[in-house]
């Protein structure tokens, strides 16, 4: 599992540095897109899904608020609270990303008849649930 990883995380850095984000830019930002329009999420949301520290989660909004991916607004629910939203420029560098990541997924596994490929994608849901389970544990 570790040679296998490491493959897809270089596999993955090659995406995102071809789209012009680090990994960790598309994990914010994937966070944001997948929570649908209009993409916007609390701070504590993002560090619960990219699994980072409150600090350095405000280190990685404040980056990416100056290269203009995301912006701050006001929560409109509480006055005190952020919402942090993703921009046109941060939607059209994720979506990028994504659909180059999709193809070099696709590359990987191409070679897999597609009933292997089927179910290796049931198990790794299973393993995902598996991990997620163990982790609330964990806490």
């Amino acid at each position: 599992m570790t040679r296998i990883t490491k493959h897809i995380d270089r596999v993955r850095v090659q995406a995102f540095d071809r789209s012009g984000l680090t990994a960790w830019e598309f994990d914010v930002l994937a966070v944001l897109r997948r929570g649908g329009a209009p993409y916007r999420q609390s701070p504590k949301v993002l560090v619960k899904q990219t699994m980072v520290s409150s600090g350095t989660m405000t280190n990685r909004i404040d980056r990416m608020v100056e290269r203009e991916l995301v912006r701050r607004l006001t929560d409109p629910n509480d006055g005190r609270g952020v919402l942090v939203e993703m921009t046109e420029q941060g939607q059209t560098l994720v979506d990028a990303a994504m659909t180059r990541l999709a193809d070099a997924e696709e590359r990987l596994i191409g070679g897999m008849p597609r009933a292997e490929r089927e179910r290796l994608a049931t198990l790794l849901r299973h393993l995902a649930i598996s991990v997620d389970r163990f982790e609330l544990g964990s806490e």
